[in-house]
């Protein structure tokens, strides 16, 4: 027999349950916020990594650049003695990587990434005994084969001299030198091979790309152009006022000018962190090497602009990262739209966002 006080009890007990309609309200409002929570997550992950991947890139420009800022600023800025940089075809060539760029891949004889090497009163490496406090510093990507660690790195050479004379027989590989006076120059010194020369395989001690001196300065840093910002306010590839100087063909002829023309440096390198490298280096070995050459070499022109010329500061940037991220005004789909380079080789697109393009100006200070 049922009472009225335990009908009444029956009756509370159901007012105080979930409805079934209820409890799928529930379940979806919770399912919500998970996805939302997870979403959140997930876009903070991929921030995170981002920003640890600039971090890296970042870090690597800031030290070569700090490092060229301290051989830059002692310089030997003389008529008298020679600086290996790149100029007109007639004059250091191998320093150049001679024009190169998107839909034109490395051609024969193109070194790529730019070489310079001049005298700076910085210390180098030195095998034994006194020395100078002047070294020969070179910069170049290491362009020797993809078996190398040391391939499509960024290097740099402090090589140690001696104060007069050569005291020691030594192999080319680690041998020093006197520092030299035009009309010597550093391309015809022997154990200095290495100075102005990129892309052997690095064999054996005789071979004129290879140094012992040469040290790893920054291991994502896969391309390396500089250009010169003359007095005149220009920016060129050649180092010296051609309108003041019309007949002059190199830094020495006729008249030994040095760098007194150039005001200041400007370097721009590209930088890829560790991880986005190991992606391109597995989709295929020469892929990092074709995306280099399809950044383009610094190039002057004559034209209608500011100072009759058509190159303009960050123009060269510009074009950067429009091969590698797409830019609609110069008709580049970027390596990061295609995911491939201009020759083929695929370039994962999430590896080429991790790519950074970097420059800076020294100024030199010169005579």
């Amino acid at each position: 027999m049922i009472t009225k006080s335990s009908a009444l009890i029956a009756t509370r007990r159901t007012r105080h349950a979930f409805t079934l309609a209820e409890l799928l309200v529930s379940v979806f409002v919770i399912t919500l916020i998970i996805l939302m929570v997870t979403q959140l997550m997930t876009s903070a992950t991929a921030i995170t990594r981002t920003g640890h991947k600039h971090i890296d890139t970042d870090t690597q420009a800031r030290s070569v650049f700090d490092r060229m800022a301290l051989d830059l600023a002692q310089m030997l800025k003389r008529t008298d003695v020679d600086y290996f940089v790149k100029g007109p075809a007639n004059y250091n060539t191998h320093g150049h990587g001679q024009g190169h760029g998107w839909g034109h891949g490395l051609g024969t004889n193109q070194q790529g990434s730019d070489q310079i090497a001049f005298f700076s009163q910085v210390p180098g490496f030195y095998p034994s005994g006194a020395h100078s406090p002047i070294s020969l510093v070179a910069y170049r990507v290491n362009q020797s084969t993809s078996t190398n660690p040391s391939y499509l790195t960024l290097e740099r050479m402090g090589k140690g001299l001696h104060w007069n004379g050569v005291d020691d027989n030594q192999t080319n590989s680690v041998a020093t030198y006197p520092i030299v006076f035009l009309p010597q120059t550093i391309d015809v010194v022997t154990p200095w091979s290495a100075a102005v020369n990129n892309g052997n395989s690095c064999g054996g001690g005789s071979n004129n790309s290879c140094d012992q001196d040469y040290e790893t300065l920054a291991p994502g840093v896969f391309r390396f152009e500089y250009y010169y910002l003359l007095k005149n306010g220009r920016l060129t590839d050649i180092p010296w006022d051609r309108d003041a100087r019309p007949t002059q063909v190199s830094l020495t002829n006729p008249v030994n000018i040095g760098l007194t023309d150039v005001e200041a440096i400007g370097v721009t390198v590209a930088v890829i962190d560790p991880a986005g490298r190991a992606l391109i280096d597995a989709a295929n070995p020469n892929s990092l090497l074709n995306l280099a050459a399809d950044l383009d070499d610094f190039a002057s022109a004559h034209g209608r602009g500011v100072g009759n010329q058509t190159r303009y500061i960050g123009m060269m940037e510009a074009a950067w990262k429009g091969v590698l991220f797409g830019d609609a005004t110069q008709g580049l789909p970027g390596v990061v739209n295609t995911g491939q380079t201009s020759a083929g080789t695929p370039v994962p697109p999430e590896a080429a966002k991790a790519i950074r393009v970097y420059s800076r100006y020294f100024d030199l200070k010169s005579l």
